[in-house]
């Protein structure tokens, strides 16, 4: 994978910030029809704003949006041990901060 993932697999990181993975309990089948409608929902924000609809973007926006959710990469956090969710949170703010640190010198030689 381009970016490390966490040790426990919820999430990866991006420019130090992290980002929620998927569900991992999805079939090859669902998690490919979810990700074809996340694509799709993503180039019909790109073709709104290009045509400059508004109302085209925001629809297209909201599902977006919804294929996040079925995905489990925003709403309700897919585990259930009660950990707290640190999406979109920089990892050297968080309890990755220690592993992070590690990834980060590995990766690119110090920050």
């Amino acid at each position: 994978m381009k970016h490390p993932v966490t040790p426990d697999g919820r999430y990866f990181v991006v420019r130090g910030w992290l980002w929620r993975m998927a569900r991992p309990d999805f079939g090859e089948q669902e998690r490919t029809e979810l990700v074809k409608r996340l694509m799709t929902a993503r180039r019909a924000v790109r073709d709104a704003k290009a045509a400059a609809d508004p109302q085209a973007v925001a629809a297209a926006h909201r599902k977006v949006d919804a294929a996040k959710r079925a995905l489990g990469e925003r709403g309700s956090v897919w585990w259930t041990d009660g950990a707290p969710d640190f999406n979109r949170h920089m990892a050297k703010t968080t309890l990755y901060a220690d592993w992070y640190a590690g990834v980060a010198r590995s990766r690119y030689g110090g920050f």
